[in-house]
């Protein structure tokens, strides 16, 4: 079984409209929530991503208030998608991470968590997908040795093959 573990570069793209919306779309129709998971302070990224559209008015203030309104129905209140809070250990083994990969510390912080929690799958990276938009953290993740889906690029096609390969 595939496990999706998902960066606010790619879950923003669930709740507002841009690049890589319908694959993200696909994704909530085709997985079950209990196989998704997000880094508990990715989940303010996303709200920040909400703000700075709403604020740069790419997106209006009813838009805004409806993909708030999704994404606390989906993710923040949701009891079926895994919102993971890092560990303080887990935030200072991810410091290395910032050197090696020359990544910002929130996304080492997430590289760490995905690492981490590949683990607790038996050792089974292959069970783990990173779904992101971030270049530089899907080039890490892949370089740790992890799956990645870039919704950006990747097309529905290569999700149902990943889905397929369970």
């Amino acid at each position: 079984m595939k496990f999706f573990y998902i960066d606010a570069s790619a879950l923003c793209k669930r709740y507002v409209p841009e690049n890589g919306t319908p694959v993200m779309n696909h994704l909530f129709a085709n997985v079950n929530r209990e196989q998704m998971m997000c880094l508990m302070i990715g989940a303010g990224e996303v709200i920040s991503i909400f703000v700075r559209k709403k604020n740069s008015q790419l997106i209006t203030s009813s838009a805004f208030a409806q993909a708030m309104a999704d994404f606390r129905s989906e993710v923040i209140d949701a009891s079926d998608l895994e919102l993971i809070s890092p560990s303080d250990a887990q935030v200072m083994a991810s410091w290395h991470l910032i050197e090696k990969h020359s990544l910002n510390s929130s996304d080492a912080i997430l590289l760490r968590s995905v690492l981490d929690t590949g683990l607790g799958l038996n050792h089974q990276y292959d069970d783990l997908v990173l779904v992101a938009a971030d270049e530089r953290l899907l080039r890490a993740a892949t370089a740790e040795g992890l799956k990645t889906f870039n919704p950006e690029k990747n097309s529905q096609a290569d999700l149902d093959a990943l889905l397929s390969n369970t």
